[in-house]
């Protein structure tokens, strides 16, 4: 069943162009099979429902809705243009160009792309390009799609993934792509904090709000399992982790617990596992996370999303106790991030003139979180009680400890434009403390 048929190379507007054709009669093909699955699947729900937990008839309609997406090109170029607006600023991932006066319902028309297989070592190699460089490039575009756009690739296999010569990579194919809310973005960097506080028990409350479980499930069962995966995983290393050894791991809990993979997250584990396999491709000793914690460091430390210092809060105590080492760690992290990704990590060794419109960061912009900060410190009088008692853990000024902080960021954060930031910010901070104020005063009375 593959709506697909024919990709050649032509010309429009003095370029090369990729011109997809949608196969003659395949609707009908299609809506026969579907007919056909669903109606096995109903033969099988009972036995599905018992043993597996998931619905099979249901299975079977998400199955059939993403196939269906995929027979109209119009949301295809839709897609591909979504993801050119959010990759736009990016100087390490290449969207193709969509001709949209040259498409229609069954005919798309994009920009050609000229690139290496990304399961091809020796040819990026070949092109002087540096692979751990490239993988470094692939991982942070797909934990961008997944945690700050919400919009990410759902079949990111190696037919789709090409290395350009210019050291960036580059996604073809966009019919099967999922989006995931504000919230559930939201929860997923929850799921990552509360995996470090090893909290698991809200861990296994992060698998209720994100559908995976029956709002009402008693989770107290699931948090000792929970437990032994992560701890296990903390055994070998985080160094050596991997989504296929883990997705593993949790199989066996859909088995065992009322876990129901809702479609939007399994295209996400999906997604993960075959990049990953691009990852192990090119490299067999790639290490995932050491290319994640410094993007989800930086990304809790510099996101202008304020619902994110929430969740920098909670990275920072642990019962009750501020964890200074983890904060110099983050903004190390964070830092190596930042370094990695001012230029094109994937050119490494290899001279190439930068486009004029590329814009890259190159140090920490920490202006929100420290207006931010600055603004709970004296609102929130819960944050300042905890600020102050860390400042006076076990009877003492933890000052070399702040010393250690700001060495870290001197290098980083420019005073005069800070000072100036904070005091067009004075006036409605003011504000709020004697909002704050009154509220607390009223409240006495």
């Amino acid at each position: 069943m593959q709506p697909k048929m024919i990709v050649v190379a032509g010309h429009c507007d003095a370029h090369a162009t990729d011109w997809l054709v949608q196969r003659p009669g395949i609707e009908p093909i299609i809506y026969r099979d579907l007919f056909l699955f669903r109606t096995l699947a109903s033969f099988l729900n009972g036995f599905s429902l018992q043993k597996l937990g998931c619905n099979a008839e249901l299975l079977v309609d998400e199955f059939g809705e993403k196939l269906l997406e995929e027979l109209d090109y119009t949301l295809e170029a839709r897609n591909i243009e979504d993801f050119l607006e959010n990759f736009k600023d990016d100087p390490t991932v290449k969207i193709p160009r969509v001709y949209r006066n040259l498409s229609g319902s069954r005919v798309l028309v994009m920009e050609w792309i000229d690139g290496i297989r990304c399961t091809d070592p020796q040819a990026i190699k070949a092109e002087g390009l540096d692979v751990d460089g490239f993988l470094t490039v692939g991982v942070s575009a797909a934990l961008r799609q997944l945690l700050e756009f919400g919009l990410f690739h759902g079949d990111p296999h190696p037919g789709n993934i090409f290395a350009m010569r210019d050291g960036r990579i580059a996604y073809v194919d966009f019919g099967n792509v999922a989006v995931l809310s504000q919230q559930n973005k939201q929860i997923l960097i929850d799921a990552v904090v509360h995996a470090v506080n090893e909290d698991y028990a809200e861990m296994a409350n992060d698998f209720t709000r994100l559908g995976f479980l029956a709002s009402g499930t008693d989770v107290s069962p699931i948090i000792p399992a929970l437990e032994a995966i992560w701890q296990n995983s903390l055994e070998k290393g985080l160094s050596d982790f991997n989504f296929r050894s883990v997705t593993g791991k949790f199989n066996q809990l859909v088995y065992n617990f009322p876990i129901r993979i809702p479609e939007r997250f399994s295209l996400v584990i999906r997604s993960l596992l075959t990049q990953e396999g691009i990852c192990f491709t090119l490299e067999p000793d790639f290490k995932f996370l050491e290319v994640a914690y410094p993007y989800v460091a930086k990304r809790l430390l510099t996101d202008p999303n304020p619902a994110l210092r929430e969740r920098l809060i909670q990275v920072l105590f642990k019962d009750g106790v501020f964890q200074w080492k983890r904060l110099e760690n983050l903004i190390v992290l964070a830092k190596e991030n930042v370094a990695k990704m001012s230029s094109n990590p994937a050119l490494q060794g290899k001279i190439m003139r930068r486009s004029s419109g590329w814009q890259v960061q190159k140090k920490l912009d920490l202006t929100d979180t420290i207006k931010d900060g600055a603004r709970l410190f004296l609102v929130d009088e819960g944050i300042r009680r905890q600020l102050l008692l860390a400042f006076t853990e076990d009877s003492k000024l933890h000052i070399q400890e702040l010393v250690d902080v700001y060495k870290l960021l001197e290098d980083q954060i420019d005073i005069p434009s800070m000072a100036i930031e904070v005091a067009r910010d004075f006036p409605s901070v003011a504000r709020d403390v004697m909002l704050s104020w009154s509220a607390s005063v009223l409240s006495e009375r």
